[in-house]
């Protein structure tokens, strides 16, 4: 056996030799500086540092690309350094293999193999290019290059590059099963229906909530110009909000509700729109504007447009059974969800996100508001359909949002039939620690306290233990019981055709 593995290491190093000795018969020139100045760029990876920052300053797949690199970078680099140098002690390629004038200087005192700026070069780009394909082509010759000046410059034998940039690939190709790339988000579709051409306004009655995001004092009447044929109906904070929406809808020749107010203003508008089966007109009355983002009426132009038209989809509803109360006389309500719930800590990471998104944007902002309400919160046991969880976060999603982590934001598709069920547990060991590294790396989606699945039914049980209960905005405290079920295509929204 040993025999063997000498005769192998013998016709590699014949085969370094020879390749080695092409490169020494390569004629000087200004190629000879240019590779000793890639080579010095890229000690302790600085030449891949410098290149992910600047990729970091573009968002979207640009920027999950350079983060992607410099985790295969510092696998590669530390399973290179601290495993095989250790287990594989070479002596590195000594003047006389090469002219004075291109050695490099000083040479390194480790292992010669394997190349660890041969790994660290090829795991940055194979592991950008895995999340966005062109930018790891236009990496490519900047790794090669730095795998090539080890062996130009005498730092490595030609087999020392091999095989660190076999690891460095490895490492990309592993980091990518633990660090997945997110996958497409789909293309927007809607099921298209009629309803009835609302020109100027007429057959509308509008219900406008003054406590809506967004709302001014000039908000009716400049609906009024828009719609002047319209009927609408301003809601005061000390009016019952449900009340005056019923009686909207109920005016004498209103075929369609149209409404101005936030998710939860807009949610108990589709619950009276879906009882007397009359298409809903979303307005950008709210200050973030799920639905009506989702629907297609985020700017007033389009909403507009819709209505003249007589443009129209139908989406799903969801149905929110909420039981509080003492356990033997209980208080059921029932509400309409359009867009999501949630138990546990997700409201208060919503509203840190918010408050720092116009800082931050939303990706930094969604990482900050994380650690923020995850390093000091507690979770909540639960029985979510029939199994026990300490949960961080339960959440819904009426329809499938994306992306598929902690921070939805996205649904393309209204009428897909489906709850979009996550819950972020903390039943694993160190799951608070794991919770806050899976954030930072951007990996929650794929974490193992992640629990991602899609339902038509959900029934979650606090075990008798009140807790809060937020549904499209709209807090309910005390709910002991909360049971979730999806109607499918009930709601009529207009929604202008592309």
């Amino acid at each position: 056996m040993q025999s063997t593995r000498r005769r192998g290491r013998t016709w590699i190093s014949r085969l370094d030799r020879y390749l080695l000795g092409h490169v020494s018969n390569l004629p000087g020139g200004n190629h000879d500086d240019f590779f000793r100045r890639l080579s010095a760029s890229a000690n302790q990876g600085k030449l891949w540092i410098g290149t992910a920052a600047v990729l970091a300053l573009f968002p979207g797949k640009t920027r999950r690309a350079a983060v992607h690199g410099l985790i295969a970078q510092g696998v590669a680099s530390a399973v290179t350094n601290v495993v095989f140098k250790t287990l594989l002690p070479r002596t590195r390629p000594l003047p006389e293999h090469l002219p004075v004038f291109r050695f490099v200087h000083p040479q390194p005192t480790s292992s010669s193999m394997p190349s660890g700026h041969s790994a660290s070069a090829v795991a940055f780009a194979v592991g950008a290019g895995l999340v966005r394909p062109a930018l790891g082509a236009a990496l490519a010759p900047a790794a090669l290059g730095v795998a090539y000046s080890r062996v130009h410059t005498g730092a490595h034998w030609p087999s020392d590059v091999l095989f660190g940039s076999a690891l460095g690939a490895g490492a990309a190709l592993i980091t990518r099963h633990w660090w997945p790339v997110r996958p497409p988000i789909p293309q927007t579709t809607r099921m298209w229906t009629t309803a009835p051409a609302l020109p100027d306004g007429e057959g509308l009655s509008i219900v406008v909530n003054t406590l809506g995001g967004s709302f001014k004092e000039e908000t009716a009447s400049a609906l009024q110009e828009v719609f002047p044929k319209a009927h609408i109906n301003t809601v005061q904070p000390d009016e019952d909000l449900v009340q005056r929406i019923s009686a909207t809808a109920d005016f004498p020749g209103t075929r369609a509700l149209g409404v101005w107010g936030g998710d939860g203003t807009v949610g108990a508008a589709a619950a009276a729109a879906v009882e007397r089966s009359i298409p809903l007109l979303v307005l950008p009355g709210g200050t973030l504007n799920h639905f009506a983002r989702d629907a297609g009426t985020g700017s007033l132009k389009d909403a507009v447009d819709a209505a003249n038209k007589g443009e129209a989809a139908l989406a799903d509803v969801g149905v929110v059974t909420a039981e509080r109360g003492l356990p033997g006389n209980p208080e059921v309500s029932e509400m309409v969800m359009l867009n999501t719930s949630s138990v546990g800590l997700y409201p208060n990471f919503v509203r840190r996100r918010e408050h720092l998104q116009p800082a931050l944007g939303k990706p930094l902002a969604g990482v900050v508001a994380m650690f923020r309400t995850f390093a000091a919160g507690t979770p909540i046991t639960l029985t979510v359909d029939g199994v026990r969880h300490k949960v961080w976060i339960a959440y819904l999603g009426r329809g499938r949002f994306y992306p598929r982590d902690h921070a939805p934001l996205i649904r393309p598709v209204m009428d897909d039939g489906v709850l979009d069920v996550r819950l972020i547990t903390a039943d694993e060991r160190f799951a608070r620690l794991r919770l806050l590294w899976s954030v930072l790396t951007g990996t929650v989606a794929s974490s193992g306290i992640t629990h991602l699945r899609e339902a038509t039914e959900v029934r979650i049980d606090a075990g008798g233990a009140p807790m809060a209960l937020a549904v499209d905005g709209e807090a309910l405290a005390g709910v002991r019981k909360v049971a979730y079920e999806v109607r499918p295509r009930a709601l009529t929204y207009y929604s202008p055709r592309p």
